[in-house]
Order: structure tokens, then C-alpha cells, then sequence
């Protein structure tokens, strides 16, 4: 059974507002429609913004635990799960755009213009986290995935190696085992995940990375029968970089 959250409360009153205001419409036509507009339905439409439900993830979790996705896609029909990492302060709704690639790098989850933009995948991965390698990108700014650059620090790395994603039907867990720099190439224009041999060459590569402020758990085996999600950022100062955090699926 799914709880009444703030977005479900959120959503009965902008239908509310909505039907208001089209008796506005249809009285000020001289139409006879049954209902006058209610009052303070002008002042209730400037507030919409602010009544806007608080995108926390407490807010869209139903019952069993799962995603309310139907409240949050009546919000945007481009967002389709949530992503956690514990105790890091990053917990973001995921986009996936259908038409331009780039929206989310400076539009917010309402559609404004945001430098911050939003967390999101590309269409060339599914949504169902099937595929070999996901990867996810956020703006390298304070409130987005710039937050990703406290892995180059050991400590926080151990600490914090837990991802979740919800989905509408299940929670993907995952376990970070690789953070680093990186190129900018576009991983999944470069490499066919799908292809064992590819997939098997680009993971070994991942575990030979040995520099400065790469992190790697060699104690953890990740092989091509696994599915892993990279969390991909910039690097300050450096374009032709980014900076990734690898986690492989554990259960789900």
C-alpha cells in the first residue's frame, strides 16, 4: 500500500488549482459551468512554486520501501529512479533525457535554468541498470557530483562504499570499488560494454590504475558477469578530465 507522501499531497493540490482556474476561464467567458473560483485561487497559483514538494528521497518512498515513480514522474516524466550514497550527502532523483543529452548539465529537475543541472544517465543505457557499465553524470559543483572528489581521500573512500538506487520494484545495491582520474572520452562511445572481451580489457585497466590520488580495493573482484554503474564529474581546471567513482551491483 503506498503512503500518502508530500508529493501525493503536493499533486492533489495543484489538480485542485488546476480546476480552479479553468472555472476562472470559463465563468470570466460567460459560460455557466456549476463552480465559482474559489478564494484566494490567484494567490494559491503564486505559491505553487513554493508548495512544491522538497525533492528528498524520504518523501518519495512508499511502504515496501520501493520508489513512488508514478509522484515523481507526474513532477518530470524524465526522472525514473533515485540514487543514495550514505552519509555523503548526495542523494539525487535520476534523469535520463529523451531528446537533448545536455539539458541536465544546466536545467534543475523543474525544468529552470540551473548550473547545477541534474543527475542523469544518456539514452544509449537502458533503465533498468542491465546493462554492463551505467554511467551516471553530474556537474562537479558543491551540491551535485563535485561532492564525488571527497573519494580521492582514503579515509572517506573505506567509509563510504555504499550506493543505492530505487526503482519503482527494487533497491540496487551497490559497492564502490575504484575512484580516480580519469580522460574525458565518452565511455560507452568508446567502449562496447557488451562485448566480454572489450568489457574484460577495460576492467583489468581499471585495476591497474596506480596513480596518486586513485583509489582501487584489489581485494574485490569484479569480472564481465557483473553490472557496474560509473559516476563521472569534472575536474576543476582541467577539461579534458573527469573524475569517476565504480561501483559493482552486490544484490538487489
Amino acid at each position: 500500500m503506498r503512503k500518502t507522501t508530500k508529493a501525493v499531497l503536493y499533486l492533489k493540490k495543484r489538480l485542485i488549482t488546476t480546476v480552479s482556474l479553468l472555472c476562472v476561464f470559463i465563468a470570466a467567458a460567460g459560460v455557466p459551468a456549476g463552480c465559482a473560483p474559489a478564494p484566494g485561487d490567484e494567490a494559491q497559483e503564486t505559491q505553487t512554486q513554493e508548495d512544491r514538494p522538497e525533492l528528498v528521497l524520504e518523501n518519495f518512498l512508499m511502504e515496501d520501501g520501493y520508489l513512488d515513480l508514478e509522484a515523481l514522474q507526474a513532477l518530470n516524466s524524465e526522472c525514473y529512479a533515485w540514487i543514495s550514497i550514505e552519509g555523503t550527502g548526495m542523494s539525487f532523483p535520476l534523469m535520463q533525457p529523451s531528446e537533448d543529452l545536455s539539458w541536465y548539465l544546466s536545467h534543475d529537475f523543474w525544468g529552470n535554468e540551473d548550473d547545477n543541472g541534474c543527475i542523469y544517465t544518456e539514452y544509449y543505457n537502458n533503465k533498468d541498470f542491465q546493462d554492463p557499465n551505467t554511467v551516471i553524470y553530474g556537474r562537479n559543483t558543491e551540491s551535485r557530483f563535485g561532492m564525488l572528489h571527497q573519494y580521492q581521500d582514503l579515509s572517506y573512500f573505506n567509509e563510504h562504499r555504499e550506493i543505492k538506487i530505487y526503482l519503482a520494484d527494487k533497491v540496487l545495491t551497490y559497492r564502490i570499488f575504484a575512484a580516480y582520474p580519469y580522460d574525458d572520452r565518452h565511455l560507452i562511445m568508446t567502449y562496447d560494454f557488451w562485448d566480454t572481451n572489450v568489457f574484460s580489457t577495460y576492467l583489468a585497466d581499471v585495476f591497474s590504475q596506480r596513480q596518486m590520488d586513485a583509489f582501487i580495493d584489489d581485494s574485490m573482484e569484479v569480472t564481465v558477469d557483473d553490472k557496474i554503474i560509473t559516476l563521472s564529474t569534472g575536474v576543476t581546471g582541467e577539461s579534458e578530465k573527469r573524475y569517476l567513482v565504480q561501483a559493482v551491483l552486490v544484490s538487489e
